[in-house]
């Protein structure tokens, strides 16, 4: 019997259909349940009872730092997820954990994804940090798929 461990998480990718991005952080994977306290009005026993409501995903968001000369982060990610350029609809975002042989392991997937935000890093003359860019992306769905 194989021996089994937990996975890294320095190893992933993310696509948007063709588009690959190369990121440094993903973070915000995650959906929650709202709970709806219920009282019945001839309920005696003064306890609300708790129930699932709606359910809320929260936004992701993917880092990278920046480099000379390559515009693809703006060109590939910001104009078509900010902009909505590809034909005005919202976009399928997985995000694929991978093995040492580059094989998915876990894949999330954002449906109907589209970006209300980018930032980009601060500027500071007495700093000795790398400069990093930033895209937020809100969606409708998230799926947790293992490879």
């Amino acid at each position: 019997m194989a021996a089994s461990y937990p996975l890294p998480k320095f190893h992933f990718e993310v696509t948007w259909g063709s588009i690959k991005g190369s990121f440094t952080e993903v973070t915000g994977l995650s959906v929650e349940s709202k709970v709806i306290e219920y009282r019945a009005g001839d309920d005696h026993s003064y306890i609300k009872t708790k129930q699932a409501g709606l359910i809320e995903t929260s936004k992701v968001t993917l880092k990278r730092g920046t480099f000379a000369g390559d515009n693809d982060f703006y060109d590939q990610w910001v104009k078509n997820l900010l902009y909505q350029t590809i034909d005005g609809s919202r976009a399928s975002i997985q995000i694929k954990l991978l093995d040492e042989t580059k094989a998915p392991k876990f894949i999330w997937t954002l449906a109907e994804a589209w970006a209300p935000k980018v930032t980009y890093g601060d500027l500071k003359a007495d700093a000795n940090e790398v400069a990093i860019e930033s895209i937020e992306i809100v969606h409708e769905g998230l799926s947790v798929v293992p490879a």
